[in-house]
């Protein structure tokens, strides 16, 4: 974290908002004034440089065409793999989860490659598309509580042999591979297929990411009653599929 206080950084929010996604770069803005940390945002639009300098990148999901477009100018731009290399936290959900990968197949049917800061690549499912509310035990390494969300692609991640699995589903179908597996993750990358959004049903990951980015190993505590309220309600219909 710099000087001027904590950098967050929205990435392509005019290709990878569509379902709602902002809502974690929000909720982890809120989490970071809440505790009286300085934190500027900036939206990085796909016409715009990605800066190197952020600590806490954030990027969503969004329709096949949209991801094709911002994995190939985010190859040519090389920023957010810059800043990575500099000990920035990435968060990216659905879309922008595959694109972190190696590859992922885009809407022409063709192989398109990601930016490798993953170790998964992405196919498309020949089965029913995976939709619906999804409940996980998220890894223990993490410390962290249940994992609600709601998924909703045709995608199929495999995790290669430096990814974690992010979570374990209990209820829903995660990664689409069938073992049980949701999202991945390394030291500083993150990725989920989870909307919701995720931080607002799962502040405590929004946390993580601060204490991450903050090099600490605990934040001043906040009132949740609001997130509690919701992560139950959402908990429980998980739990209680149709």
């Amino acid at each position: 974290m710099s000087q001027n206080g904590l950098r967050l950084v929205w990435v392509y929010p005019d290709l990878l908002s569509t379902y709602g996604d902002q809502g974690n770069v929000l909720v982890v803005e809120r989490r970071a004034r809440q505790r009286r940390l300085e934190v500027s945002r900036l939206d990085v639009r796909s016409d715009q440089q990605i800066p190197t300098s952020g600590d806490v990148y954030l990027i969503g999901g969004g329709e096949d065409r949209p991801q094709r477009l911002a994995a190939e100018r985010l190859m040519r731009d090389g920023g957010l793999n810059r800043a990575v290399a500099n000990g920035a936290i990435v968060f990216s959900v659905c879309a922008g989860y595959q694109i972190l990968g190696h590859e992922f197949i885009n809407d022409l049917g063709q192989r398109q490659q990601g930016l490798g800061l993953l170790d998964v690549v992405s196919t498309r499912g020949e089965g029913a598309r995976c939709v619906g509310d999804v409940l996980a035990d998220i890894d223990e390494r993490l410390g962290l509580p249940p994992l609600t969300g709601f998924e909703n692609h045709q995608g199929v991640t495999h995790l290669g042999p430096t990814a974690r699995p992010f979570a374990r589903v209990r209820f829903g179908n995660g990664n689409g591979t069938g073992d049980g597996f949701e999202g991945a993750y390394n030291d500083t990358v993150f990725g989920t297929y989870m909307h919701g959004p995720v931080m607002a049903r799962n502040p405590h990951i929004a946390d993580h990411l601060l204490k991450l980015a903050l090099d600490v190993n605990a934040l001043p505590p906040v009132n949740d009653q609001w997130y509690e309220a919701l992560r139950n309600e959402r908990i429980a219909a998980a739990s209680q599929p149709a």
